[in-house]
């Protein structure tokens, strides 16, 4: 069964998308953290990032460091937090999240729900500095 990933990136389902290139997407997480919060993931669908053949992770985490400086920029923030979970989503993926306090990127925390205009405007935001 195909992944609610799988299905943004088939177009199936709307995204905020970011950044995209031929192996790779990059969206804004519409439960963030904070403001800015992007996930990157690769189109291949695979559920644990370490089962990628490596240079896919490479790039992946190359791509995902192309964002980061696009994301501060748009999102004050003192850096940017990573994390890869993969618990909840069974694809392989990378939380970007904008850090201004260690708390930031505590997932136990109660989720932000912005509303779509929101979400667009942070991400043509963050388009902007790519």
């Amino acid at each position: 069964m195909a992944s609610i990933f799988s299905k943004i990136i088939q177009g199936e389902i709307p995204c905020h998308k970011i950044s995209e290139t031929p192996d790779y997407l990059a969206f804004l997480d519409i439960m963030p953290l904070v403001e800015g919060h992007v996930l990157v993931i690769p189109k291949m669908e695979i559920d644990y990032i370490f089962d990628l053949e490596a240079e896919y992770f490479k790039g992946l985490w190359l791509f995902a460091k192309s964002l980061a400086p696009a994301i501060e920029k748009a999102v004050p923030c003192k850096r940017i937090g990573i994390a890869v979970i993969g618990l909840e989503v069974p694809h392989a993926h990378i939380h970007l999240v904008p850090l201004n306090h260690i708390g930031d990127i505590n997932f136990s925390k109660p989720k932000l729900s912005p509303g779509q205009e929101e979400l667009a405007r942070t991400a043509a935001a963050i388009r902007s500095y790519l």
